[in-house]
């Protein structure tokens, strides 16, 4: 009986001490986030002219999206932008920007969207912005991008920008 009990309290203790009970779980895929930002277009430049914000007139756009994420580095993204004009002690809705995209997610926060462009201007285009994670919760991401839009149609000469945008995941 002596020797059952010892065995009995050898094969309980093997069991109490084991790595087998901890379990490290996965993110699950594919995972829905949403976000909305801020975004300040800093230059645009075309073969006529150089136009900064804050000359004459400021433009702020607020940037707001669904991200499907299919794996810890893919996923898909649509956003729509309504951008605000504001000149001459007046301001109004200017344009809103359809932005689909691909989002291709590396180590340490960094991402590279590639998004296509339809403004309700009638131009179009191609966006790709580089993206990083500041400050990350179990909740929420906050995160700076550089978006580099380009721009084509609408009887204008094509167009490059650069602008820095703010923003939250939730």
């Amino acid at each position: 009986m002596k020797k059952i009990f010892t065995t009995l309290c050898f094969i309980i203790s093997i069991q109490s001490f084991s790595q087998q009970g901890i379990v490290t779980v996965p993110p699950a895929y594919p995972k829905v986030t949403g976000y909305i930002s801020v975004l300040h277009p800093v230059v645009t430049i075309d073969k006529h002219e150089t136009v900064y914000n804050f000359s004459g007139a400021y433009t702020v756009a607020f940037p707001m999206g669904i991200n499907i994420l299919k794996t810890d580095k893919f996923g898909y993204s649509i956003e729509i932008a309504p951008f605000i004009r504001s000149a001459n002690g007046s301001s109004k809705t200017t344009n809103v920007l359809f932005h689909p995209g691909f989002i291709f997610r590396y180590p340490h926060g960094f991402n590279f969207i590639a998004r296509l462009a339809f403004e309700t201007s009638g131009r179009y285009g191609v966006t790709p912005i580089f993206n990083k994670v500041l400050y990350k919760s179990k909740t929420t991401s906050y995160y700076v991008s550089v978006p580099l839009p380009v721009r084509f149609g609408n009887d204008m000469v094509a167009s490059f920008g650069a602008g820095v945008q703010l923003g939250v995941t939730f």
